[in-house]
């Protein structure tokens, strides 16, 4: 269980994240959701101790990460936003400094290589730099690495991005089995398509506040009239900056 508790994030007048308050519970797939600068990546930023709060703990089973960062950063697999990262390596060389980076025997290693990279079609290719591949074959390699230790965590910013039809069927149909096995799954899409194929609840984010926690079908109650674009449209998107100016 992830819980958000009261979490601000500041950079000088600017709230990126303002009273967060949200749990995520094991065994489910958790979407973020949200147009550009509502604060996704900003969650999954704090919660891979990339940046630190201004405000307010987070708790991994009741482990603040403030006092237990190495222990709950092992137990996190990580694709950000932007695969352009150690482009100077081979695919191979990557995903074993990886392994390396989480304690996992070699031959665990070789092993999860095998079978990922045959999974993500990537196997002619694992001995060429990162930086000769295109973005979608560097975003294959990035999800490779952050699932060869296969913690029971996956956080996920727009995973989907670039993939290929298989390769985004292969990575949903896994994210499905991993919350299956009591193990959590959090990542962010602008994809509504997505979130309603995947996801046990959403929370959509709004300038940095969290506007709705549930599932769709919750949502969809709400406005049972509406198609999921527009609802989210209204919650989220222009439309809602109008009511606001408005009243």
């Amino acid at each position: 269980m992830i819980t958000f508790d009261h979490i601000t994030k500041a950079y000088g007048d600017n709230l990126a994240l303002d009273d967060l308050n949200l749990t995520i519970e094991s065994g489910e797939i958790f979407g973020l959701i949200g147009h550009n600068g509502a604060g996704k990546t900003t969650t999954i930023s704090l919660l891979t101790s990339i940046i630190e709060a201004t405000e307010g703990h987070i708790l991994v089973d009741n482990l603040t990460l403030a006092e237990h960062r190495d222990e709950i950063k092992k137990r996190i697999a990580y694709v950000p936003d932007s695969p352009d990262i150690f482009l100077n390596l081979t695919a191979f060389e990557y995903w074993h400094f990886l392994g390396k980076v989480y304690d996992v025997p070699k031959e665990d290693v070789d092993q999860r290589i095998g079978t990922l990279s045959t999974l993500f079609d990537m196997t002619a290719r694992q001995y060429e730099p990162i930086d000769s591949f295109s973005h979608g074959m560097r975003q294959k390699t990035i999800i490779i690495g952050a699932l060869i230790p296969n913690p029971d965590i996956w956080i996920l910013d727009e995973p989907l991005t670039g993939l290929d039809p298989q390769a985004s069927f292969d990575l949903k149909q896994m994210m499905k089995e991993h919350a299956r096995g009591g193990n959590t799954v959090l990542f962010s899409t602008h994809v509504l398509s997505v979130a309603e194929q995947l996801c046990d609840r959403i929370g959509i984010l709004r300038k940095g506040r969290l506007i709705f926690v549930g599932s769709l079908e919750e949502l969809k109650s709400q406005y049972p009239d509406k198609d999921l674009e527009t609802i989210y449209l209204e919650l989220a998107g222009r439309q809602q900056e109008k009511v606001g100016e408005e009243a």
